[in-house]
């Protein structure tokens, strides 16, 4: 496309090179639909407490890398999610930040749900899923800190 947009990538990602289109146009549809559905989906994690949002934005990165520059630019240049998919790809890790924002919005996420939901067969399934999604998040490693 424009080298404005491949300067911009490859400045955004700071030394390492994601973009990696796929050969067969064919495949590059097929890599673009999966990473539009991904990114639907990582929206939907947003609001909904079961729904993983950030599996799902890395994946609709990872297929925009393989399918189109532009969603892939666009991805990377976002205010929010570019720098957090950018950390994971140079150092696999997260910031501190990133954790405490996610407890916070999984805790109010399956808090209120957690209150709404009037059987104690589901109450118990949302502490579960939340306890096995804490764990994740926990384990997940701070650049910085020893693992």
């Amino acid at each position: 496309m424009s080298t404005e947009l491949d300067k911009t990538v490859s400045q955004s990602t700071t030394g390492i090179h994601l973009l990696q289109l796929h050969d067969s146009p064919i495949m590059r549809w097929l890599y673009l639909g999966i990473g539009i559905t991904a990114l639907f989906m990582g929206i939907l994690g947003i609001f909904l407490p079961v729904l993983p949002t950030t599996p799902f934005i890395l994946l609709a990165a990872g297929c925009f890398a393989r399918s189109s520059e532009r969603f892939h630019g666009y991805l990377l240049g976002h205010r929010i999610a570019g720098p957090i998919i950018q950390e994971w790809c140079e150092h696999r890790s997260v910031t501190r930040q990133v954790k405490r924002w996610a407890y916070l919005v999984m805790s109010l996420s399956f808090g209120s749900s957690i209150l709404i939901v009037p059987s104690w067969e589901l109450k118990g399934m949302l502490v579960i899923l939340a306890a096995i999604l804490f764990f994740f998040i926990w384990r997940l490693p701070v650049r910085g800190e020893n693992r």
